[in-house]
Formats: C-alpha cells, structure tokens, sequence
C-alpha cells in the first residue's frame, strides 16, 4: 500500500454550465479570496512578502524534537489543503459546483496513516524540501500541461457544453502529482518519495 496522499475529484463531464465557464476566475474570487486568508505574510530584508497557509514550521519542530505531528495542526492542515483543493476543482473546470467553505464530496483527500507521527522520520523534514528539487521541475511541466488542458476544456465546454475525457483526465492527474509532492516536502505526511509518474 502506498503511503502518498491520494486524492479523487468528482468529476463533471456533460451539461456544463457555459455561463460560469466564461467568468470562472472572477466568481472562484471570494472563496479564493477566504482561502487565502489564512496565509501569514512574512518580509524579507529586500521587501520580497513570502506567504505560508499550512503550518509547517510547527510540524518540522515537533517531528524534530518530539517525534511526534501534531494532531491539531493535522487537521488544521488537512481542512485548508481541501478547501485549496476544492478551489482548485472549481477554477480548473472539474466541476460546476461553486467550492464549498466546508468539507465537501467533491474532493476526496486520504491520507496515509502517521500514527501521530511517530512512523515519520525525525530529521527527514529538514531536507524534504531539497531532495523535492527534482519533483519541483518534473512538476513544472506537468503544470504547463495542465493549463493547456484547461484552456482546451474551457473551449470545449464554451462550443460544446461538455469537458473532454482528456482533458479531465489531464488535470484530475497533474492535481494528483503535485499533491503527492505537498504531502511530502510541505505537509511532511510520509517519508515515501513520490513516484515522477502521473
């Protein structure tokens, strides 16, 4: 059994509303806007604003020294990485329903089981992000594959009101890889290298 985040998207091919299609950037704003609130922005020397929603410092300290992930920190991080997640399906064309605030069906996120995370590795979360280099360029490709798909959908849906199998299948798939690499250097749920595959 693998031990990666899996995710599945409820995925809507036919009668798509065209309408919604046209200004999915502008109506995805709000909820985008609410997600985003949980950020903390942070300033360089340069004036360079970095941003982080999911709490990771805390998780690469408790694992460091105590061994342990927190579970409230768990499920902080597990709640807003859906909503991402479900934005992400709306913006992305997966789906006509507006992204719910709360925990929805049309995302489905499973975790592999971290025991509180004393299964995971102690000083692995310091160098998570490093050894991810590699993942991080695979996955820029796949990304501007996934928005040539996108592109592709949103005129298909506006010509023919319907997404392609391709298409979905295409994004459903790059939304899967990237997450798979999140769960490993940013929510440091597993210790298991990603597979570069999508």
């Amino acid at each position: 059994m693998s031990q990666q985040i899996e995710t599945s998207f409820k995925v809507q091919l036919d009668n798509r509303n065209r309408s919604t299609v046209i200004w999915r950037a502008i109506l995805v704003a709000p909820v985008a806007f609410f997600a985003s609130s949980f950020t903390v922005d942070t300033w360089d020397n340069n004036g360079n604003a970095y941003s982080y929603g999911l709490l990771v410092l805390p998780v690469i300290l408790a694992l460091l020294f105590r061994g342990t992930y927190p579970s409230y920190v768990l499920s902080f991080n597990k709640a807003l990485f859906a909503l991402v997640n479900r934005v992400w399906a709306y913006f992305s064309l997966l789906t006509d329903s507006y992204p719910s605030i709360e925990e929805s069906d049309a995302v489905s996120i499973t975790y592999p089981d971290i025991d509180g995370g004393k299964s995971l590795s102690r000083g692995l979360p310091l160098i998570k992000w490093a050894m991810a280099i590699p993942l991080y360029i695979v996955g820029i490709v796949y990304a501007f594959y996934g928005i040539v798909l996108i592109i592709l959908g949103w005129f298909s849906i506006l010509l023919n009101g319907s997404l392609p199998d391709y298409c979905a299948d295409g994004i459903v798939r790059t939304s899967q890889y990237w997450n798979r690499v999140y769960g490993y250097a940013i929510l440091l749920v597993t210790d298991e290298y990603p597979s570069f595959n999508l």
